[in-house]
């Protein structure tokens, strides 16, 4: 293990600006690599209840669904239809796995940061917090985003998916290229800065007046991250639907 804490008054080459950090981190050094711990414990947490509650609920499926196997199957069915709407009847089946993956991932981290009290499991450094708190996290699924985007329209479309950026002039190609670019970084900065911003809005009540007081502020944390994973879902879905259009 090793731990590392960067402050922003050393930083004396401003090529190293990258390497800025805001406050302490808990870092497991794994090889050569260096990973930030606190992201990959919390998330390796909301992975495993993903897998651990469907994994509890299909062993005995029943044909009239009952419990958590009548949530899951409501999860199901609504991100069924999300996806039918933005891709339509025809594309929608095969991207059902990706947005289904995608949303319960936002859905639970985003709760996680709102519900769990993570600051009860101290760390050498820094303290736990929802995955979707770092950017890194918000960036990577973002990214993936875009990676299942331009590869839906090259697969559709094959390379006549390129002519989009020239219609309907080609005066109009810088901006159709830089529009794919703001894609991701809307959403990365959309979903970190509400779930940031809502953790903050908890955190000042808590450590003022720990009980009663901050729980409609919880209770409304928890409402905006389900929007917040809604929102993501719903845009990730439309992209990628955007990009098979044309297709004749």
């Amino acid at each position: 293990m090793q731990i590392e804490q960067l402050q922003i008054n050393k930083i004396d080459n401003p090529y190293k600006v990258s390497s800025v950090e805001v406050g302490q981190h808990f870092y497991w050094q794994i090889g050569n690599f260096q990973v930030h711990a606190q992201v990959l414990i919390t998330s390796l947490i909301v992975v495993t209840i993903l897998v651990a509650l469907p994994a509890t609920t299909t062993g005995k499926l029943q044909s009239i669904p009952k419990g958590t196997q009548n949530l899951i199957e409501y999860v199901l069915e609504s991100i069924r239809d999300l996806t039918r709407t933005q891709m339509g009847e025809e594309e929608y089946r095969s991207w059902v796995p990706f947005i289904g993956t995608m949303f319960p991932f936002i859905f639970v981290s985003n709760w996680s940061g709102a519900l769990f009290p993570w600051r009860i499991i101290h760390l050498p450094h820094g303290e736990l917090a929802a995955p979707t708190n770092d950017i890194n996290t918000t960036v990577a699924l973002a990214l993936l985003t875009s990676i299942a985007y331009f590869y839906a329209g090259l697969h559709k479309r094959g390379f006549s998916y390129s002519g989009k950026y020239i219609q309907p002039t080609p005066i109009l190609l810088p901006i159709n290229i830089l529009e794919d670019f703001t894609k991701p970084l809307s959403l990365s900065f959309r979903l970190f800065g509400n779930i940031l911003a809502d953790e903050l809005v908890v955190a000042v009540p808590v450590s003022l007046v720990p009980l009663i007081v901050p729980v409609p502020m919880m209770l409304l944390g928890s409402f905006t991250s389900a929007i917040q994973a809604l929102i993501f879902a719903t845009l990730a879905a439309a992209y990628i639907g955007e990009s098979m259009e044309g297709h004749h």
